[in-house]
């Protein structure tokens, strides 16, 4: 790996850096959305307390996604007009 020089080249490794990790991110969290749901309404057997925990953190799971993909569309956006990369 070289070391950047220059802001831009600094820019374009961070960049290279967070389009590896962002969606991995996204990933795990489809995941955990996924066995919450999976564990409140399957794996619990109809305990109330359970699905309504389980519909809590799907729902605040689906708004982590719809923030994160706001918030990285956003930075695509800046990225492209600032930076032209």
């Amino acid at each position: 790996m070289r070391t950047p020089t220059t802001f831009a080249e600094l820019v374009s490794f961070l960049i290279e850096t967070l389009s590896l990790v962002i969606p991995l991110i996204f990933g795990l969290t489809l995941l955990f959305i996924i066995w919450k749901i999976v564990d409140s309404w399957i794996i619990s057997g109809g305990d109330a307390t359970k699905i309504s925990e389980g519909k809590q953190y799907a729902l605040i799971g689906i708004i982590a996604l719809v923030i994160m993909s706001s918030i990285w569309g956003i930075l695509q956006i800046l990225r492209h007009s600032l930076f032209g990369l």
